[in-house]
């Protein structure tokens, strides 16, 4: 009995760590990517030559490459964060795959639909956007306008 508490410890303490380790390495992954965009826009500003510049957009790419890499990992290790309730639309909903640029009715907007960006590690929307659900897809939409910024699509299982 002694052995199964202190085993139950040890997990209890162990796991918020590896948590914390892996926003830790996110954030820093989310650092690296800034910091790439920097080099980049200070090589262009100061008239650097074209194969430098590319140089430095490569490492861009690699860095947010590096991010999703992350992001899959965390997904695939947490599956229940992304297994959500059934989607219900609103009144005649039919579901119809969308892109950056589709309108939808402000139905589809609405506050029952806004899912919080930090729990499924998602970046942060600017003023005037918010994260919805559409089926299993999440949507970044301008509640201003209704047009769709960005789509992942089959984002929940």
């Amino acid at each position: 009995m002694r052995k199964l508490i202190i085993a139950g410890l040890m997990a209890a303490t162990l796991v918020p760590t590896i948590a914390s380790a892996q926003n830790r390495e996110l954030r820093h992954d989310r650092q690296d990517i800034r910091e790439e965009q920097r080099d980049v826009n200070r090589a262009i500003r100061n008239g650097a030559p074209p194969h430098v510049v590319r140089d430095q957009q490569r490492d861009v790419r690699e860095a947010r490459r590096e991010y999703r890499e992350d992001w899959r990992d965390y997904r695939r290790g947490n599956p229940n964060v992304f297994r959500g309730p059934a989607y219900v639309g609103p009144r005649g909903y039919a579901y119809r795959p969308i892109a950056p640029g589709y309108r939808f009715d402000r139905l589809y907007y609405d506050r029952r639909y806004w899912i919080d960006p930090v729990r499924y590690r998602l970046p942060a929307a600017a003023y005037g956007r918010r994260w919805v659900r559409y089926g299993n897809d999440v949507v970044l939409v301008d509640v201003r306008t209704g047009r769709v910024v960005t789509v992942y699509n089959s984002f929940f299982f």
